[in-house]
């Protein structure tokens, strides 16, 4: 079988690397084209841990170029940067997997949280890339919005319970993020000093992924209030959310996770809370849940830069070309 050739735009950052990582030993994927803003360059210089692995040519952003080489490209770049160029990429017939914000929200959501859109058309027509939700719309799809971390770990916790969650009562979620969560730009915030030894709260209440967790559970039909709080720890990657939530009745909240993701690959349920470590490096999400009387604890751990976007973004990709989900995605974590 012939590798289907794809292209990465934003390349330089943390997803980009991963992306590039996966793609580059992918066994129906074919790496073509790199791309940056600056380009100039080869991926062992852009990122030296690829030293003697790879020296294909980084260049700068070409539409046109990158459309006759490929069938196919992610785009790991800022909001608003993704819907300059996915117009441009669809209109010559190539799919398109984008990491950023830009088409995970309906245009009221988007524009109140975000900026003006400017490619409402495609908007509309883009599909919320959770594989255990949307699995069929993907295949059929040529825009995948690919989920936030932070809503991928708090969908996966809660989805399956949405008809036994009591109305009218809030949604809470407390997630803890590794800081490359932040980008590879060093903030204030976000340098070593600031958070070495330190953890501290980040736009609670106000963060932007909230939204995105309220707006895909009202759709998959809960509309209760969603309360969250994200966390920056002094790790450099992993997310856990512990999530809590009143239940209309006592339910067997293991035999309706088992249930639910029967047939889910990448969902893994625990009999002891998760922990970062275990996904680290993979698509995996991992789930505990622990009930008493009518309230429930959820607990999910993700790796928040493979299942919190590249490892997910692959499997989309591999959904939407017929090919098994699982394709070059890693299932072994980092450590023990």
């Amino acid at each position: 079988m012939k590798k289907i050739d794809v292209a990465i735009v934003g390349a330089s950052g943390y997803t980009g690397l991963e992306l590039v990582k996966i793609l580059l030993h992918h066994p129906h994927f074919s790496l073509k084209s790199v791309a940056t803003t600056e380009g100039d360059t080869t991926l062992d210089v852009l990122h030296p841990s690829l030293l003697g692995v790879s020296k294909l040519e980084v260049t700068a952003v070409d539409v046109a170029k990158i459309a006759q080489e490929c069938a196919l490209v992610f785009l790991a770049v800022p909001h608003k940067t993704a819907m300059e160029l996915v117009p441009q990429f669809l209109e010559r017939d190539i799919k398109v997997v984008d990491l950023s914000a830009d088409y995970r929200l309906n245009l009221s959501n988007y524009e109140a949280n975000y900026c003006l859109h400017s490619d409402s058309k495609n908007l509309s027509n883009a599909v919320y890339g959770l594989p255990e939700l949307y699995r069929d719309s993907i295949a059929k799809a040529r825009l995948i919005a690919n989920p936030g971390c932070y809503p991928t770990a708090s969908l996966l916790g809660i989805l399956p319970f949405i008809d036994a969650i009591s109305t009218h009562t809030p949604v809470i979620i407390d997630a803890k993020s590794g800081v490359s969560g932040a980008g590879k730009k060093a903030t204030s915030t976000t340098h070593f000093v600031s958070i070495h030894d330190n953890m501290h709260a980040y736009s609670p209440l106000q963060h932007r992924h909230a939204i995105e967790i309220q707006e895909k559970l009202t759709f998959a039909g809960l509309d209760n209030e969603v309360i969250f709080v994200p966390h920056l720890t002094p790790i450099t990657r992993g997310m856990l959310a512990s999530i809590y939530v009143q239940l209309a009745n006592e339910i067997d909240p293991v035999a309706v996770l088992r249930a639910y993701y029967a047939n889910a690959p990448f969902v893994r349920i625990r009999t002891t809370p998760p922990t970062m470590k275990e996904v680290a490096g993979t698509n995996f999400c991992d789930i505990y849940v622990q009930q008493k009387g009518k309230t429930l604890f959820i607990a999910t751990a993700i790796d928040n830069l493979m299942r919190g976007a590249s490892s997910q973004a692959v499997v989309n990709a591999n959904i939407m070309f017929g090919l098994p989900q699982e394709s070059g995605i890693p299932v072994m974590a980092y450590l023990p």
